[in-house]
């Protein structure tokens, strides 16, 4: 089997940036973030998920990879928004090894957290209720970029009805 030239790399390379950027218009956008696309670090997930119930919601939890453009796209473009708005969204991240206090009330990493919850894939959007435990199918992967804002309403609808039902 032989080894592709750069010629050909470079070639693939540019065939998959513009297949992500016609499926996903403004992804250029989404690589040059502003501060205000950010979401909060998670750093005692009993507190956050206690101040999100005393407001009837769920602890939105956000799991992403440093450099995953569509990681970018869903936080700039849905959660940082809601968060701005009054949502509880903390944010996660597969190998960083900053410390949080977790469900249980123990120290681990982001990185043995997001092992612990198996995430698999980024983005993965998860939504907490009592206890740490999950309350909506989380979502994984970036869905269809027109209907991953309705997806996510609907789940965050559905963590509610199960706060609150």
């Amino acid at each position: 089997m032989t080894q592709p030239n750069l010629s050909d790399l470079t070639r693939r390379h540019w065939l998959l940036s513009s297949a992500a950027a016609w499926a996903w218009p403004g992804l250029g956008q989404a690589q040059a973030q502003t501060p205000a696309a950010t979401l909060p670090m998670a750093r005692s997930l009993p507190d956050e998920l206690a101040a999100a119930l005393s407001q009837g919601q769920p602890l939105t939890v956000m799991a992403s990879l440093e450099g995953c453009v569509f990681c970018k796209i869903v936080r700039r473009s849905h959660l940082a928004p809601m968060h701005r708005q009054g949502q509880p969204v903390v944010q996660v991240d597969l190998r960083n090894p900053q410390t949080v206090r977790d469900f249980a009330g123990l120290m681990t990493t982001h990185d043995e957290l997001t092992r612990r919850w198996r995430i698999g894939i980024t983005p993965t959007v998860l939504f907490f209720g009592p206890h740490g435990k999950e309350v909506a199918e989380r979502m994984e992967g970036a869905y269809q970029p027109d209907f991953y804002g309705p997806y996510l309403d609907d789940r965050l609808a559905l963590a509610r009805t199960r706060l609150n039902g």
